[in-house]
């Protein structure tokens, strides 16, 4: 079966899937933060024009990020850093009003978890969230059908039920294209890919509140969990309070496993603001995790930087050998998975669940966001189907066929999108589509 009639099966078996789903009440848990994103109206010009009102005599090739925004002269020099670049990343605003009075903006749902949710939800399939960020703003954009939570006194609720217990977050998300360019005085510099920027003001998930009540009602109905996805403690930088929370989401993992043995405990990686959170995040949930799943900057990020063991994220068989690297030496149980906007990757060992097709899912899902700007309807995620496939995807896809690592690893190319209307919220789309298949 050639690989467009296998997404051309994967879409006609969809509605049968879900319509399975909610008929068994199964739904994918998703954890653990959410968040309020501000979508600002970015266009080059004008950060054109504000680099001439605040930096006229400034040098754009010499502009570094700044490591906490605070002043005008860091948010641009931060903001030409990440586009000239092509580079996605996330950066502290301590200034928010520094961007509220600059940029226009419109709100969206932010954390890996609930955007997962949301993309799910918009073709139908259920799933359970928990939540930080409980402002009304936030639920009133999660308050869907298929979007559920898990009340104060133990009931599986809508958002509309729920009341604001901690403080807002706040995500500035910066958009640039491919192509825009970057204009000072005589210097021009052109932006090589489109990309996000995400600056954040950092308020309750620097803490991350756990709500027992949700960790109680999955370790209750476990059996009604396919899956249990892990993510977001990249803002904890309290060491003692980190190491409490990974303990806790560890033997939570333990609890579910004993209750649902084909469960499967799934952790999403992110960019970090500390390597050592990082490291210690790793080394403490991967044991207890059957796959991890990032994109090929964590990747990189994880490998070359932190454990200092050379990767090549533009050589598919480099990858392949990063993530068998990985499971080994962070104990990972059953896989890991890499998500690009060319292809995604299972390598690992046998799964009971037919990841191919889960894969197929992430990829869906990810470019019906990345073609319309938010989480894609059953009919746009139909239209996917009609794109064409990556150049980069399908080489890496042969060359792995006919190599001799064709028995460890699962590749599914993209359907391509050379300029994407948003990128923001892509691998957490495709960590959505991805539980689909558990």
């Amino acid at each position: 079966m050639d690989l467009r009639q296998k997404y051309n099966e994967a879409f006609e078996a969809l509605d049968g899937m879900i319509r399975t789903r909610i008929e068994e009440e199964r739904y994918p848990a998703m954890g653990y933060t959410s968040n309020l994103d501000l979508l600002c109206d970015f266009n080059a010009e004008r950060l054109n024009e504000l680099l001439k009102e605040h930096m006229p005599g400034a040098v754009l090739s010499q502009m570094k990020a700044a490591a906490r925004i605070q002043t005008m002269q860091e948010l641009l020099e931060t903001m030409v850093y990440y586009c000239s670049h092509g580079v996605g990343g996330e950066v502290d605003v301590e200034n928010v009003g520094l961007v509220k009075s600059n940029f226009e903006f419109k709100y969206g749902m932010g954390g890996t978890a609930m955007q997962a949710a949301m993309a799910l939800d918009s073709v139908g399939c259920p799933s359970v969230v928990h939540m930080t960020d409980d402002s009304r703003e936030v639920c009133d954009i999660l308050d869907t059908p298929g979007v559920y939570t898990v009340s104060q006194d133990g009931r599986l609720v809508h958002t509309d039920e729920i009341s604001q217990t901690h403080e807002q977050e706040p995500h500035f998300i910066i958009q640039f294209k491919k192509g825009d360019k970057i204009r000072l005085g005589d210097q021009e510099l052109v932006i090589p890919c489109s990309n996000r920027l995400i600056l954040t003001k950092i308020t309750v998930n620097e803490y991350v509140p756990f709500s027992e009540p949700y960790f109680q009602w999955i370790e209750r109905n476990a059996r009604k969990v396919s899956s249990n996805v892990m993510s977001s403690f990249n803002g904890l930088l309290d060491p003692e309070l980190l190491k409490e929370r990974l303990e806790f989401a560890k033997k939570h993992a333990d609890a579910y496993r004993k209750n649902n043995p084909e469960g499967i405990v799934f952790f999403e990686d992110a960019h970090f603001h500390s390597i050592d959170v990082k490291k210690l995040c790793l080394k403490t949930l991967c044991p207890c995790v059957d796959i991890v799943s990032m994109n090929e900057e964590e990747l990189n990020h994880t490998l070359n930087d932190i454990y200092n063991i050379k990767v090549d994220i533009d050589d598919i068989f480099s990858c392949i050998e990063g993530a068998r690297t990985i499971r080994s030496m962070l104990g990972v149980r059953k896989g890991v998975i890499i998500h690009t906007k060319d292809y995604s990757m299972y390598v690992g060992e046998p799964l009971e669940a037919d990841i191919e097709r889960g894969l197929i899912y992430g990829n869906m899902l990810a470019t019906a966001k990345a073609d319309n700007g938010w989480y894609g309807t059953r009919e746009q995620v139909k239209r996917v189907l009609e794109f064409g496939f990556s150049e980069r995807g399908m080489k890496n896809y042969q060359m792995l066929k006919e190599s001799r690592h064709a028995h460890e690893a699962v590749l599914v190319p993209s359907k391509y999108i050379d300029m994407p209307r948003f990128t923001i919220g892509l691998g957490d789309s495709f960590v959505g589509g991805v539980q689909m298949c558990f």
